[in-house]
């Protein structure tokens, strides 16, 4: 609270406006730890959008506040740093929710008789929600790119391959080191470190989609839906 007469100091309104940014971030970002099953195209699509936001969000401001150290607060009185932020933090998140939706499509689909076209109309379905899910904090521009890449990379897809034990997260490591706005002198030195760090992240949350999700329910799902 400011005093009538006084003058609030620009340190105080750093670390308010500071302050407010997070709590808006990590109330956006928030993941509610649930048990229910996981057993409709729906609720697969809110785990796979909810928990790569979460995912994007923690490494890259973990990476920051590391790098900057006590600096970090101040930071958040630049304006063009701000904006730099939010725009690293989307494409990181679109990095992660790939990753994402690319592990959770072979893991509920094995062995489910869908062809890869149906797989991969299921994928893109769920990335498209995720993206649309955060459209309004999207850099202009950057959602057609988004979209596009993921059906690139659905082409190269083998599904039966990532069912049997492939990685799925081979983009997000990368997108973070890429655009965290920290000078590239320094990524060159953080680069293992941090890769390895959102690496290290999944298999909390594959775990926790393994014991929660219903394949069979799912597939149908999307059979009913693609019936209509």
């Amino acid at each position: 609270m400011v005093l009538s007469g006084e003058k609030e100091s620009s340190s105080s309104t750093g670390r308010r406006g500071l302050s407010g940014l997070l709590s808006q971030a990590f109330a956006r970002f928030r993941v509610r730890r649930e048990t229910a099953p996981i057993d409709s195209t729906a609720a697969m699509f809110t785990f796979v959008s909810s928990r790569s936001a979460f995912v994007a969000q923690k490494k890259l401001y973990g990476y920051l506040k590391t790098r900057m150290g006590t600096r970090f607060p101040s930071m958040f009185e630049d304006d063009v740093f701000v904006g730099s932020i939010n725009i690293a933090k989307m494409h990181v998140f679109a990095a992660c929710l790939a990753d994402m939706t690319v592990h959770a499509i072979s893991r509920v689909t094995a062995g489910s008789g869908l062809s890869a076209d149906e797989r991969n109309g299921l994928a893109m379905r769920c990335f498209e929600t995720g993206i649309a899910d955060n459209r309004d904090h999207a850099p202009e521009g950057a959602e057609a790119a988004w979209k596009e890449a993921f059906a690139k990379r659905l082409e190269g897809l083998h599904w039966e391959n990532l069912a049997s034990g492939g990685t799925a997260f081979t983009e997000s490591p990368k997108a973070l080191v890429r655009w965290a706005p920290i000078a590239d002198e320094l990524k060159r030195y953080d680069r293992e470190i941090v890769e390895n760090s959102v690496t290290f992240s999944w298999p909390e949350h594959t775990r926790d989609f393994a014991a929660r999700a219903v394949p069979e329910a799912i597939v149908e799902d999307w059979k009913a839906s693609q019936a209509k």
